[in-house]
């Protein structure tokens, strides 16, 4: 996935620490086998350079992935899309990002990209499995998979016996129990300075998005890799971040894309009308300020 991660636990029984390494690494392994762009042999990359009209039957992971995609980007009218693998190659980022130009992508190709990209293109059955390659069609599952392997990994670890536990992979976390001695498990959230930015994880996972990590530059322009495949466009807006509380990882990571592409007025709208928590943080003429959802817990906030 080109990221690392790690894991905090309370080991009372002693567990072999490359016994619980080789747990998570098997289903981290599982995962980028499955939906990889990087990887040319994986289920992904094989679906992507597929005749229009195969018929692919997917493993559970990889057709829960998508399945949650599609049902995110039909509810965000798609500010989520798991087509977009042609934009984000284009505007220089993933596996196959264009080495050819450095700057912004010509209107042509541009266009060229758009007319590939398209969520209401894809047909998945979930109870069976099998999506439809509808034609030149490039998934890429970045703005999702990397949450879903957090629950991956969360699963091989209660698998191996272990309740207590806080892993990350790629800055999202997932936690499980508390750390020993009874505290509730705290991360750090992407925030303004000066303001607390620390939240309890009890049973929860968090996702963060935004424009500070994975950026290029050409010609005194800036832009993040997060694109908004309505537009075929990096998103503009006064967003710069978005941290998502979630049960599950997967969730988290694909509503954190949603709401960033949204932006802090829909996004927000979004958030509430799904009762979604999320912390935005905003830039303004006064500098960044924070604005949160209903159920975002305000402990975090605290002076």
């Amino acid at each position: 996935m080109g990221t690392s991660w790690s894991l905090r636990f309370d080991n009372p029984r002693m567990l072999a620490l490359d016994d619980v390494r080789a747990g998570v690494q098997a289903a981290l392994d599982r995962v980028v086998a499955q939906m990889s762009t990087w990887e040319p042999d994986s289920d992904i990359s094989r679906f992507n350079r597929s005749e229009a009209g195969s018929r692919h039957l997917l493993e559970p992971g990889f057709a829960e992935v998508l399945a949650c995609a599609l049902q995110w980007a039909a509810a965000s009218g798609g500010a989520i899309d798991p087509s977009i693998g042609p934009l984000v190659g284009l505007w220089g980022f993933g596996a196959h990002a264009d080495a050819s130009n450095a700057g912004p992508p010509s209107s042509a190709a541009l266009a060229q990209a758009r007319a590939r990209v398209g969520w209401q293109r894809l047909a998945l059955n979930p109870e069976t499995r099998t999506a439809v390659q509808p034609g030149a069609v490039e998934l890429d599952l970045s703005g999702i998979a990397k949450g879903f392997a957090v629950d991956q990994a969360s699963a091989a670890l209660r698998a191996l016996g272990l309740s207590d536990f806080l892993v990350e992979v790629g800055g999202e976390l997932r936690a499980a129990g508390r750390r020993p001695g009874g505290d509730p498990w705290r991360v750090q959230v992407a925030a303004p300075a000066g303001a607390a930015s620390h939240v309890a994880l009890a049973e929860l996972a968090i996702a963060t998005s935004g424009d500070r990590w994975h950026v290029r530059e050409h010609q005194g322009r800036r832009w993040s890799h997060t694109l908004d495949p309505r537009t075929g466009e990096p998103v503009r807006h006064a967003l710069a971040s978005v941290t998502v509380l979630h049960r599950e990882c997967m969730q988290a990571d694909a509503l954190a894309t949603v709401l960033t592409v949204l932006g802090p007025e829909d996004g927000l709208a979004f958030a509430e009308r799904h009762a979604v928590p999320a912390l935005f943080v905003c830039r303004d003429d006064r500098g960044p300020r924070i604005v949160t959802s209903a159920g975002w817990p305000d402990a975090s906030l605290a002076p």
